[in-house]
């Protein structure tokens, strides 16, 4: 009977969430307590059905151009690490990274994902830095046509108004965790309050922003649930999970590498929370072989296609199906082509979502009943 009554609540959850009725903190809680089998197939199914609401059975599809490897911070988790002797660092001219935005628009990505370490402080005390990036934004924009999106690590608020006057279109700075205590491990010498400042300040200036939870490093399922609770305070446009990863030369390079059923449980409940909101698959954990399953988990963005030939690197599994050619549009549209229910968007739709989506927002954070709602 027990178990009777366990599954009749899971359903009896899952019914809310696809109302769109608030769910109570132990309630998601139960969620993220899904066990494999009848209990995650139905949630993942009621965030498929959520999804196809919003976007129906539309993909996105974001090239990845991380330009610049080198950066002075000492992330435990990271590759790149500024005291990692083992991983390559390269930094791309601004002539390299307009070519591979080309190509990648021409392929049929929707967006330019812009990312690189955080080799310096974006400040007024550097403003050559900051007009370059700025400059490369406007470049990118005028050759591909196409959205563009900025990872540079913790910037001035001057700095954010200055890549929102140039046009970028989001701002991604990931926090990893919203447990300050986990995050400072994480992210040795940086400050919790001002990364998660800075997302403030960049929704105020309306660039849309897009936050990271970090999986199976050592959280709980009430630091996950905080996650959730900040990602909404924080008024986030793209919410992501990814697994750890261990990386070689790290200090977590033992540190197990993460579940990715439960990478996928925490994936769902997103899309059950946030059901308007662009949820990525990242193609940096398993590759395009994990693909499918995060799309199934309610996932409509694939993140990470990088082009072959061209020096990039990845993220968490830096070479992965990069140099053979299998992180690319093609190669997804035939994974998307074997599912049978998706379809690549049309670049309009995915432009037509960035326009409204951001007026929605302005207006949402400018009403008065919501002056101090982040």
């Amino acid at each position: 009977m027990k178990i009777d009554r366990n599954k009749k609540k899971h359903i009896g959850i899952l019914h809310k969430a696809l109302q769109e009725q608030r769910l109570s903190r132990q309630e998601i809680l139960l969620l993220l307590k899904s066990r494999p089998g009848l209990e995650t197939d139905l949630l993942f199914k009621t965030a498929r059905q959520l999804r196809e609401k919003y976007f129906d059975n539309k993909i996105f599809l974001y090239g990845f151009v991380y330009n610049s490897t080198h950066c002075r911070n000492n992330c435990r988790f990271c590759y790149y690490r500024k005291d990692n002797t083992l991983s390559k660092r390269y930094s791309k001219s601004k002539t390299q990274i307009l070519d591979i935005s080309c190509k990648l628009a021409e392929s049929g990505v929707h967006l330019i994902d812009l990312t690189m370490g955080e080799s310096v402080s974006l400040t007024k005390n550097n403003v050559e830095k900051v007009f370059e990036l700025c400059n490369i934004i406007v470049d990118i924009k005028k050759q591909t046509h196409l959205p563009v999106m900025v990872s540079p690590g913790v910037l001035s608020e001057w700095a954010l108004r200055q890549i929102a006057d140039f046009g970028a279109d989001f701002y991604a700075c990931y926090q990893e965790t919203h447990n300050p205590d986990l995050f400072s491990r994480l992210r040795k010498d940086q400050s919790f309050s001002q990364r998660l400042a800075v997302k403030q300040k960049a929704a105020r200036l309306n660039l849309l922003t897009e936050e990271g939870i970090l999986c199976g490093v050592g959280e709980t399922l009430e630091d996950v649930a905080d996650s959730f609770d900040a990602i909404k305070k924080l008024c986030i446009d793209q919410v992501r999970v990814m697994g750890f990863v261990p990386q070689t030369g790290t200090p977590m390079e033992n540190h197990p590498m993460a579940d990715v059923k439960m990478e996928l449980v925490i994936l769902a409940v997103l899309r059950l929370l946030f059901p308007d909101r662009l949820i990525p698959a990242s193609l940096d954990v398993e590759g395009v072989g994990g693909l499918e399953k995060r799309l199934d988990a309610g996932a409509n963005v694939v993140t990470s296609i990088v082009p072959a030939g061209n020096g990039l690197a990845g993220v968490a599994q830096n070479s992965l199906d990069i140099e053979d050619s299998r992180r690319t549009v093609a190669q997804v549209e035939k994974i998307l082509l074997s599912c049978g229910d998706y379809e690549i968007a049309r670049p309009e739709i995915y432009k037509t979502w960035i326009k409204q989506r951001k007026k929605e927002k302005f207006n949402f954070l400018n009403s008065p009943s919501n002056l101090k709602a982040i």
